[in-house]
């Protein structure tokens, strides 16, 4: 039976970034670090499927996780992808009012925002929204000037770099069945057949991560929480943004509502919304959905043509929470919690898990060196 010392498993921006943490550690430095990727690429799953935005850390309970981690990784993010020469921009963001009884929201937004540590948040008047961004159509406003944009491959492409400069290996098309938690180490039997003996085995692989969590032999049942998928579709502008700035309506159910977001290109996208499926591999944009859109998007926007709209891509949330039930908070579960020694799991990690994955990685690392 092959052996290494740890194993990352999931490729995307959370388990490149972990990957990374450790293999940099001081614990960690000089030992045989390896990532097992299903696919045949990085990031192919929610980590390519998103908004690409750096959160603020506005919206999460106050103490949670999603607040911490969002807070701490956009600060460590944006002087990553500085110091790297990452694409990205700070180009800030609008949260905006439509109707009267959302301006008192924007203050419960501004108040939970200062207790994560968010003081930056500037209140507008309508007036003051539309000198910003004269096509925004408006009650009042926030402007959150630290939340921003990057390139999300660039990104993943920087954490795998260092990775393997570290020593570290990534072996694609290498999908694991299940794991045995055995006195000598965990052992990992590989869908090939194959077999590997791991001291650290972190399972970061996203949308399935509850479900291998279940084929891991010798880890209690109770601490593996329920998959739930948030589908969200994105449909592209036709034409060139009127808007400099993201723009996101009052947060809804379940997600931050149809907003506006641009790429570095200055590409506009609209969306996600939220759209409960059954599976983790339902991509697929119902164009009929863009009806829809066209009506929440003119709540801020009315000059939207028709037609304008095209169907774009979809991604989907790793939800652990059912429809009805309140957002969960990220799950971050080590020795200390089951009792397995070297294993850890990641469990809903949504967003703002892409602006929280250089914290998460710092998190993972803490994580094994307290048992």
């Amino acid at each position: 039976m092959d052996k290494v010392d740890g194993v990352i498993i999931g490729a995307g921006v959370v388990g490149l970034a972990v990957a990374r943490a450790l293999a940099l550690s001081p614990a960690g430095a000089g030992k045989d670090w390896l990532i097992l990727e299903s696919a045949s690429a990085i990031g192919t799953g929610t980590s390519s499927r998103n908004s690409e935005v750096i959160h603020a850390g506005i919206y999460y309970a106050k103490d949670s996780l999603k607040a911490r981690w969002c807070v701490q990784g956009r600060e460590m993010l944006y002087a990553y992808a500085q110091e790297r020469g990452v694409p990205h921009q700070r180009c800030g963001k609008l949260i905006v009012a439509t109707q009267e009884s959302q301006v008192a929201q924007l203050q419960g937004i501004q108040d939970k925002a200062r207790a994560n540590g968010v003081h930056d948040l500037v209140w507008l008047t309508a007036e003051q929204a539309k000198a910003m961004e004269p096509a925004l159509s408006c009650l009042a406003a926030l402007h959150s000037p630290s939340t921003g944009i990057v390139d999300s491959h660039a990104l993943m492409l920087s954490y795998q770099g260092d990775f393997e400069n570290a020593g570290g290996m990534v072996a694609f098309n290498s999908p694991v069945q299940s794991l045995d938690c055995r006195a000598d180490g965990m052992v990992l039997q590989m869908a090939d057949g194959t077999e590997l003996l791991a001291s650290v085995v972190v399972n970061a692989t996203g949308l399935t991560a509850p479900w291998l969590a279940k084929a891991f032999r010798g880890l209690p049942a109770q601490h593996v929480p329920t998959a739930y998928f948030a589908k969200g579709n994105y449909f592209t502008l036709s034409g060139r943004s009127p808007f400099s700035r993201l723009i996101y309506p009052v947060p809804e159910a379940a997600g931050l509502g149809v907003h506006l977001t641009i790429d570095l290109g200055g590409q506009a996208k609209f969306g996600p919304d939220v759209e409960w499926v059954d599976s983790p591999d339902d991509w697929v944009v119902n164009p009929a959905r863009g009806e829809a859109f066209y009506a929440e998007v003119r709540k801020y926007w009315p000059a939207l043509r028709d037609g304008s709209l095209i169907p774009g891509y979809a991604g989907i949330r790793p939800k652990i929470n059912a429809p009805h039930e309140a957002a969960r908070d990220f799950v971050l579960q080590g020795p200390a919690t089951h009792g397995v020694p070297g294993l850890v799991n990641l469990f809903g990690i949504e967003s703002p898990g892409l602006t929280s994955s250089l914290a998460i990685g710092a998190a993972v690392v803490e994580a094994l060196q307290a048992t």
